[in-house]
């Protein structure tokens, strides 16, 4: 039988979209259809950087282009920088299932569905930037998602806490003001496709805080003090405001959000 680790290999490797996004889907759908093992004798290859495009020409955040979303060109830039944001969240995850392995079942479970839904994420971007004659590439990028999975290859604790409950969990906090603002212009076309986004990234992060949790058992220390720590050793800004509902139905907890005013800004 084919094993879970090869599919996910070729997944990561894909370098046009298409392809990475139809390998996704057909590897999900060979997972739920019990057609793939986790028995595989060889370990991951370090993976250090996964196949993307040509384009987006990936640039400093600082570089990335910024307008007014009033404008057409605006409503481009956001949708395209969501889109971005969405491909590198199908690497993530394939990365998540890839990388770690011996691990319960519903772990793997959880991050093949994740990939599947992030690839349906960003068709359904690419399909709307298309509508309004965009391609995905049209505009740079940069590459912070890809390099915090890097920082954090070495243990899943650490990749838990701060590309879902960080990364991820920030798109909760500001998608419902991109909502408002496209939902003033009239643009309810891609106003669907974020509110689609928010309800199942609610979810994702939801994952990342009960996998959190659980290396946090497995090692015996507190959940609250632990994403403190690491919140300050990686040097992360946790700014607010904060989606307290969208991230309470995500796993963290009244008092971690208390505690999010008390940590040190980053400078």
């Amino acid at each position: 039988m084919e094993t879970l680790f090869e599919r996910v290999a070729a997944c990561l490797a894909a370098t046009s979209a298409e392809e990475k996004l139809a390998l996704t889907h057909a590897t999900a759908q060979a997972w739920r259809d019990g057609l793939l093992s986790l028995e595989s004798a060889i370990p991951p290859e370090p993976i250090a950087e996964p196949g993307r495009p040509d384009r987006p020409v990936l640039v400093a955040p600082s570089a990335v282009p910024r307008r007014r979303l009033g404008t057409p060109e605006g409503r481009m830039a956001l949708l395209h920088a969501v889109a971005h944001i969405e491909f590198n969240a199908i690497n993530l995850a394939w990365d998540a299932a890839y990388r770690f392995r011996d691990l319960p079942l519903q772990y793997y479970h959880d991050w093949v569905r994740v990939a599947d839904e992030e690839a349906r994420h960003f068709g359904l971007l690419q399909q709307r930037l298309r509508e309004l004659g965009h391609e995905y590439g049209d505009l740079p990028a940069h590459n912070g998602l890809w390099e915090m999975a890097a920082k954090t290859a070495f243990d899943p604790m650490v990749r838990m806490a701060l590309v879902p409950r960080v990364l991820e969990a920030r798109g909760l906090d500001v998608t419902p003001g991109m909502i408002q603002k496209l939902h003033h212009l009239g643009d309810e076309k891609s106003v669907a496709v974020l509110e689609t986004i928010l309800h199942d990234e609610v979810f994702h992060v939801e994952i990342g805080s009960y996998w959190f949790k659980y290396f946090c058992d497995q090692h015996g220390l507190n959940v609250q003090t632990t994403f403190a720590g690491l919140i300050e050793q990686y040097r992360v800004n946790m700014r607010g405001p904060f989606n307290e509902a969208a991230r309470l139905q995500a796993g963290f907890t009244a008092a971690e959000l208390a505690s999010f005013h008390l940590l040190p800004k980053v400078t």
